[in-house]
């Protein structure tokens, strides 16, 4: 579950995370991920801004705690070892999108949906595009699995690291070549 509330101006720091597909950005507080994106994301800057405004935090260089947590559990998914993450997390949004990103996390690996059932798990099945905005604003890359939403025709539609990272994370979750619709 994500942790709602932080009050206060906190103290936060970035980090480069070397991924087997590709370089990211982490930011964390002492005690909690606020961020996990792929470096070359062109929405990384917007999200970096949104993190700073909503905790009214100034990022430095350094090593958070939490990013020996988050390399640790990042490694042990690229070998096969971890299927779901424990990282404390932190991140701040709307209730809906908090309700999207906490439904994304309810998504076992190894399986995949689509914007109109998860619009449908929330209860707002007419909220497919909305779903899918909530979607693209994860700030979490893989630990909340955005990954894991393909379109209704169960195409690859829609993540902001790049079709081919989405591919590359289902096929190392175990998808087969037409990807199955969890329920």
């Amino acid at each position: 579950m994500l942790l709602l509330g932080m009050p206060g101006s906190v103290r936060a720091y970035v980090a480069d995370i070397e991924t087997p597909i590709g370089a990211m950005v982490a930011t964390a507080t002492d005690t909690h991920l606020l961020l996990l994106e792929f470096s070359h994301r062109r929405m990384l800057g917007t999200q970096l801004d949104r993190v700073r405004r909503a905790l009214d935090c100034e990022f430095e260089r350094g090593e958070s705690p939490v990013f020996a947590t988050v390399r640790k559990q990042l490694d042990e998914y690229f070998a096969g070892a971890r299927r779901d993450f424990d990282v404390p997390m932190h991140v701040p949004g709307t209730p809906f999108q908090t309700r999207v990103w906490n439904e994304l996390m309810r998504i076992p690996s190894g399986s995949t949906t689509s914007y109109a059932r998860l619009a449908e798990s929330i209860g707002q099945p007419t909220a497919v595009r909305a779903v899918a905005r909530a979607n693209g604003d994860n700030r979490i890359a893989i630990i909340i699995p955005c990954h894991r939403v393909i379109g209704s025709d169960g195409q690859l539609v829609g993540y902001g690291g790049g079709l081919w990272r989405k591919r590359r994370l289902l096929q190392l979750e175990g998808q087969a070549a037409t990807l199955p619709l969890f329920e």
